[in-house]
C-alpha cells in the first residue's frame, strides 16, 4: 500500500487558533481550518470561509476523515515547552525550599536521584506520573535532567515515548563534589557512560519512523562544581562528535558562583566556554548573575537560556535580566525547575516571570532615583523599561522554548510544515454557557456577546491571569491526541 502524501489530511480541526510567532505579538486566527497529515505535520491552515478550505473539505468527503469543530469560545494554543525540569526531583517537589542551594542539593536532590537509580519500579512510577501531569498542564515538550544511571534514564525515555511526549533527556555527568555513593568515579568513566547513553537512546527509537522519534539524548554536566575540567572538556568533544545538545546550570546562586570562583579561579561562563560547551546547541538554566557584556557575548555564541522565575525566587539572590536577554536576541524559554520550583504548570511560571520582571523594574528605577538624588543630578532621562507583558511570557512558554531547542519543524506556532503540537483551551462551557472553571465570573450577556463585549484578546488575558487546568480540554503532540 502506498504511503499517504505529506499534504494529504489525516484529520481537520476548525475554530480559533492563537499563537505568538513574534515576541510580544498575539496572532489570533478566528474561524480557520487546520489540516494535519498522517505524520503529524500541519498540511494546511486557512480561513474556514476560503475556497481552499472548501476544496479540502470537499476532497475529504466519503473518506471518513475526522473533523473536530471547536466550540465558539475556545481556541487552540501551541503546547508549552518546559526548558528546565529535573524528572527524579518530582518525587519531592515542594520540600526544603528554605535551604541554601548547595545544602538543598545535598539533603534532597542527590538522595532522591540516587533512590530512583536504585529502584526501577519507583522510577517507572514517578516518571509515569510526571509525564501524565505534564500533559494535564499542556506541556508537550521538555528539556529534562535525569540521573547518573543510564538504565534509569532509558526508563524515563521509554515512559515519555509511550505517553507521546516530546523529550530531550540528559543523563547526568558528575565526577566530583557529590555524595560519596552518588558520583562517577573518574572522568573517563563518566564520558564512557555518556557515550553509551547516547547510543542506547538512539537505539530506542531507531526502528520508529522519523516523526515518531520524539525522545533525544542530551549531554548534561550537572554544573561546574560537580564536574572536573577533564570531564567538561571531554563532554565538549563528545557533543561535537555526536551532534547532540548540551544542558546545564550557570550563574544561578551566590554560593554557587562564589564556589566556582574560589575553586576554578574564574567564573562558570568562562569554564563552559573554554570547554566548548557554550554554543547554539547549549541551553543554560537560570543565569541570574549576568552582567551586560556577558549577555552580549552569550548572544554572539547563540546559547539559549531557561528562565525559571519561581525557582530563582528561592535559590538566587538576583533576578534574571530577562529584558536585557530578550533585547539581545538570546533565545529564552521558561522552565519549571522541578523541584527547585515547586509548580510544574508553566502557566504559573508565565505569571511569575511577569511579576518578577515588574518588581525588578521598580527596584532598578528606585535605585537610579536614589543615585541621582545623592549625586544632585537634574537629569530626567528615563531608565530602561525592564517589564515584560503577559503576551511576551506566553511567547516564552511556547515559541521561545521551541526556538531555544532549535529543532527542525518544531516551532511552537501554527504554520504549514510545522509539527502539530497544540492544546485546546475552553473559556466558556458550550453546554451551560458559563465561564469554564475559575472563569465562571464571565458575564456572558454583557461581557462576552452583548453590548460592551470583551474582545477575544481580552478573554485570553483573563484566561492567562485566572485560568487553570479545567480550561484545558485537549492536548496533541506530533498530531497524536494525548488528552
Amino acid at each position: 500500500m502506498a504511503s499517504p502524501s505529506s499534504d494529504t489530511p489525516a484529520f481537520f480541526i476548525s475554530g480559533n487558533f492563537v499563537s505568538t510567532p513574534v515576541l510580544g505579538e498575539l496572532e489570533i486566527l478566528e474561524d480557520h481550518l487546520l489540516a494535519v497529515n498522517a505524520q503529524g505535520f500541519i498540511a494546511a491552515l486557512c480561513p474556514l470561509s476560503s475556497p481552499k478550505a472548501a476544496s479540502l473539505l470537499a476532497s475529504a468527503e466519503g473518506n471518513e476523515i475526522e473533523h473536530t469543530e471547536l466550540p465558539k469560545h475556545s481556541f487552540l494554543l501551541p503546547t508549552f515547552t518546559d526548558l528546565h525540569l529535573h524528572a527524579p526531583q518530582f518525587l519531592y517537589a515542594g520540600t526544603g525550599l528554605d535551604l541554601p542551594l548547595m545544602v538543598w542539593l545535598e539533603k534532597f536532590a542527590f538522595r532522591a536521584e540516587e533512590r530512583l537509580d536504585g529502584d526501577e519500579d519507583l522510577a517507572k512510577l514517578v516518571y509515569e506520573r510526571l509525564g501524565r501531569r505534564m500533559i494535564e498542564c499542556g506541556t508537550g515538550s521538555g528539556l529534562i535532567f535525569g540521573t547518573i544511571n543510564p538504565k534509569t534514564n532509558l526508563i524515563l525515555a521509554s515512559t515519555f515515548l509511550s505517553l507521546g511526549l516530546r523529550a530531550y533527556i540528559g543523563k547526568l555527568s558528575m565526577d566530583q563534589n557529590s555524595s560519596p555513593t552518588y558520583i562517577e568515579p573518574t572522568p573517563s568513566d563518566s564520558l564512557a557512560s555518556a557515550s553509551s547513553f547516547i547510543n542506547s537512546m538512539r537505539s530506542l527509537t531507531s526502528s520508529l519512523p522519523p516523526h515518531r522519534r520524539l525522545v533525544h539524548p542530551v549531554l548534561t554536566p550537572r554544573f561546574v562544581p560537580t564536574c572536573s575540567d577533564e570531564l567538561l572538556e571531554g563532554l565538549g568533544e563528545l557533543a561535537k562528535k555526536e551532534g547532540v545538545r548540551v544542558q546545564s546550570h550557570m550563574s544561578e546562586a551566590r554560593d554557587q558562583v562564589d564556589w566556582v570562583k574560589e575553586t576554578r579561579g574564574t567564573g562558570d561562563v568562562e569554564v563552559f566556554e573554554r570547554c566548548c560547551l557554550l554554543n547554539s546547541s547549549t541551553t543554560q538554566a537560570h543565569c541570574t548573575f549576568l552582567p551586560q557584556p556577558t549577555i552580549d557575548h552569550l548572544a554572539e555564541l547563540g546559547t539559549s537560556i531557561a528562565h525559571c522565575p519561581l525557582s530563582n525566587a528561592y535559590f538566587s539572590s538576583q533576578i534574571f535580566p530577562l529584558r536585557e536577554c530578550l533585547d539581545a536576541y538570546i533565545p529564552v524559554g521558561l522552565g519549571s525547575d522541578i523541584a527547585g520550583g515547586y509548580q510544574l504548570d508553566l502557566q504559573v511560571q508565565m505569571r511569575q516571570a511577569v511579576v518578577v520582571a515588574r518588581l525588578r523594574d521598580s527596584q532598578v528605577k528606585e535605585d537610579e532615583l536614589a543615585r541621582r538624588e545623592q549625586e544632585g543630578s537634574t537629569s530626567d532621562d528615563e531608565t530602561k523599561d525592564l517589564r515584560v507583558s503577559w503576551k511576551e511570557s506566553l511567547y516564552l512558554a511556547t515559541r521561545g522554548g521551541a526556538m531555544a531547542l532549535n529543532e527542525n519543524r518544531v516551532g511552537g506556532r501554527f504554520a504549514v510544515g510545522e509539527a502539530f503540537d497544540g492544546q485546546l483551551i475552553q473559556l466558556v462551557d458550550p453546554g451551560t454557557s458559563r465561564g469554564t472553571g475559575s472563569l465562571d465570573f464571565f458575564d456572558l450577556e454583557v461581557g462576552v456577546e452583548g453590548e460592551g463585549a470583551l474582545t477575544f484578546e481580552q478573554m485570553m488575558e483573563r484566561w492567562w491571569c485566572n485560568g487553570d487546568g479545567r480550561n484545558r480540554k485537549g492536548v496533541w503532540v506530533q498530531g497524536r491526541r494525548l488528552m
